[in-house]
């Protein structure tokens, strides 16, 4: 199994429709068939602690198979569609791969 875990900052201003668009494109993201599960969110409302990185703007967690998976994944059309139309909106993304 590898855990694909990814944080986004996006640019200030953007609007609601841009932030609604762009949750959007990072859910279909599980339409690429080495998806086993996939999961977007916003920061949680959790207690602040000073071990907790709460200032990106959405995160996307994608299980995958293995490396091979993940690579396939990355070259898929609907990702790389996904990147073109997207990366306008973003000044930076953190990714953290584990297995």
């Amino acid at each position: 199994m590898l855990v694909h875990s990814v944080r986004f900052w996006l640019r200030s201003g953007i609007s609601s429709e841009d932030r609604d668009r762009f949750r959007w494109g990072l859910e279909s993201l599980a339409g690429i068939p080495d998806v086993r599960q996939l999961f977007v969110g916003r920061p949680a409302a959790t207690p602040p602690r000073p071990v907790v990185e709460a200032d990106y703007d959405f995160a996307l967690t994608v299980v995958l198979d293995d490396v091979a998976s993940h690579n396939r994944y990355q070259d898929h059309p609907l990702h790389q569609a996904f990147v073109r139309e997207f990366q306008p909106l973003w000044t930076r993304v953190a990714v953290f791969d584990a297995s």
